[in-house]
């Protein structure tokens, strides 16, 4: 194989008792005798450890003809094995390499002391194990995993560069970390106890009775740590992490499950913390307007998830935002993706109101004396619209659409509708010992027919999942296959809460609840706006016009958007800036054309 390209074999789906080597037999090399496609029983001695099970196959990049040939790839009936050409501007080795036809991660981000540093790309492509290394808990490679990596071999590798001094202090022992995990519903996991009780641990700067008011956490303090909502265990999680007194900061996205008020609020906070000169954040961030407003300088990561990873050089926050969005990178003259992500920039769309589908009366449901209460405003839904729902964490929204999918009764009015209802709940709770193909093909006749693949699968990435068991799955994949589930449904509504990925709605009604104010103005005809005081009470006007429903929202949030120049993306205006003051006289708060 050419020196720039790799062999990957994901060994969760390679399957030898469920297939007959057609990878091994069609390979033309092996064709001629070479050993190119083996087992790892073959490949490896019996004293010598490997990755996977014996019958396993193992690919020799040396002998490999490379992506040229591929034939391999087309015959592995589990799509289990992946050959790619690396970009020729690689260095010839990885900074690591988790084994033998396993991914590798080129390049690390830098942390800067007094500012945000902000990582910037898809899942699966090294983000997390850069951050494992610069945080010392792990010792990069170089690609060599058959040896025992050393911090004396990674400083030769970087000596003369940015990170030659952070990595020096990491292989002393020297650096203090303080991170924030991604995956904040595995805490109760690790943690038996109330959320004060967690955080009494961490004051180390003295500073947590400030954070605990400012995140708004107080109501949850005395609470059992298992009990609390996502969005309160993200703020926990933020809470915890900034009370802590460390060198490098890590933030691995600081938005999933926070409303806009609670994402900005959060960006303030690890703004102030990286004003001290002494600290360096960083902070992985798929919210692109957060993540704007909030680094001082941007990592661009690509390659292909699984596969490799590579870490570009610092940009600017702007230009580096823009280039992802592009799908090229100037300095690096790297195409990474064939086609550009595009924001639509678009005046608020004109509600047309078609044949009304369901009518429903004032509404209210409370959950008990001196417990949450919400009170709905009559209104209608029509035929073949999207109607966008917004509001703060802890108003009320969830409780609505469990209302109208039929999992709670109001105490006041009634919805009489013969509709066909499909819920996918903000929180994923997929527990069957099944298999994803076969839980999918149980709740669809449609599973696995061209538009399905075409409309549903392939939109939501989910033909690499299909041989996975639904409680391996990952939080986002579980969320993936939910919403695939939900609009699979022969329904006449569809209630999609917190949905986390882009959805084909052409032709059906739907209600969509999110926090992503793009993709509410991308996908909604109309908005549903709660307002009320989160965790005691909420309200819910009358659906509204985008304009109207978009101003009242964001009004009461204080914040304004505008439009990037080159690409068309949101972008929050600095509070109290000049634009920001302007678009708050002209009563424009996120439409300025």
């Amino acid at each position: 194989m050419a020196d720039d390209s790799i062999a990957v074999v994901d060994l969760d789906r390679c399957q030898p008792d469920r297939c007959n080597y057609e990878c091994a037999n069609y390979c033309p090399p092996n064709r001629t005798g070479k050993d190119c496609i083996v087992t790892r029983g073959e490949r490896y001695d019996e004293d010598e450890p490997y990755d996977g099970g014996p019958d396993q196959i193992w690919i020799s990049e040396e002998i490999c003809l490379g992506e040229s040939c591929g034939i391999c790839v087309e015959k592995c009936p589990f799509d289990a094995i992946e050959i790619i050409n690396l970009p020729s501007e690689l260095d010839d080795e990885p900074i690591h390499r988790y084994g033998e036809n396993a991914f590798g991660l080129y390049g690390l981000p830098v942390p800067e002391p007094g500012g945000v540093t902000g990582v910037l790309g898809p899942n699966g492509i090294g983000k997390s194990t850069a951050v494992r290394m610069l945080a010392g808990e792990m010792v990069p490679n170089r690609g060599a995993h058959q040896t025992e990596p050393t911090w004396e071999a990674v400083l030769e590798r970087v000596r003369g560069t940015e990170l030659q001094t952070y990595v020096e202090r990491i292989a002393d022992g020297e650096l203090s970390v303080a991170r924030k995990p991604q995956y904040v519903d595995q805490i109760p996991d690790q943690f038996d106890g109330k959320t004060r009780e967690l955080l009494a641990t961490t004051d180390e700067r003295g500073v947590l009775d400030e954070t605990i008011d400012r995140l708004g956490i107080r109501p949850v303090m005395d609470q059992h740590i298992d009990s609390i909502s996502g969005g309160e265990l993200q703020r926990v999680a933020l809470a915890a992490t900034l009370a802590r007194d460390a060198e490098f900061y890590f933030f691995d996205e600081i938005t999933p499950y926070l409303d806009i008020g609670q994402r900005m609020t959060a960006a303030r906070l690890v703004r102030e913390l990286a004003a001290d000169e002494d600290r360096a954040v960083m902070v992985v961030e798929h919210d692109l307007a957060i993540l704007d407003l909030l680094a001082d300088t941007l990592h661009v990561t690509y390659g292909e998830p699984g596969a490799y990873g590579v870490v570009t050089d610092p940009k600017s926050v702007r230009n580096g935002i823009n280039e992802y969005l592009s799908g090229y990178l100037d300095n690096e003259n790297m195409r990474i993706r064939q086609e550009a992500i595009e924001f639509e920039e678009h005046a608020p769309r004109q509600s047309t109101s078609g044949r009304s589908l369901l009518e429903y009366p004032a509404l209210s449901k409370s959950y008990g004396e001196g417990e949450f209460s919400l009170d709905v405003e009559p209104g209608t839904i029509y035929e073949s619209e999207v109607l966008g729902v917004v509001g703060p964490n802890g108003i009320g929204k969830s409780t609505l659409a469990k209302l109208f999918a039929g999992q709670l009764s109001p105490d006041e009015g009634t919805i009489e509708t013969e509709l066909e209802v499909a819920y996918k709940p903000q929180y994923i709770e997929i527990d069957q010992p099944m298999r994803v193909d076969a839980f999918l093909s149980s709740v669809t006749e449609e599973f696995g027919t061209s538009y399905w693949d075409t409309e549903v699968a392939r939109p939501l990435q989910l033909n690499r999942l299909m041989e996975q068991q639904l409680t391996d799955l990952s939080g986002g994949e579980r969320q993936r296959v939910a919403i695939a589930a939900t609009i699979s449904e022969d329904a006449d509504l569809y209630l999609l809460d917190e949905p986390s990925a882009h959805l084909d709605v052409e032709q059906r009604v739907v209600m969509v609840i999110d926090h992503d104010i793009y993709m509410i103005d991308l996908l909604s005809d109309r908005l549903l706006v709660f307002d009320g005081e989160p965790a005691d009470h909420g309200h819910a006007g009358q659906p509204m016009g985008m304009r109207a429903g978009m101003n009242d929202f964001l009004a009461d949030l204080d914040i304004t958007f505008r439009r990037d120049e080159r690409t068309g993306r949101p972008r929050i205006n600095k509070p109290g800036s000049q634009l920001d003051s302007q678009q708050k006289r002209e009563g424009e708060y996120y439409y300025t054309g």
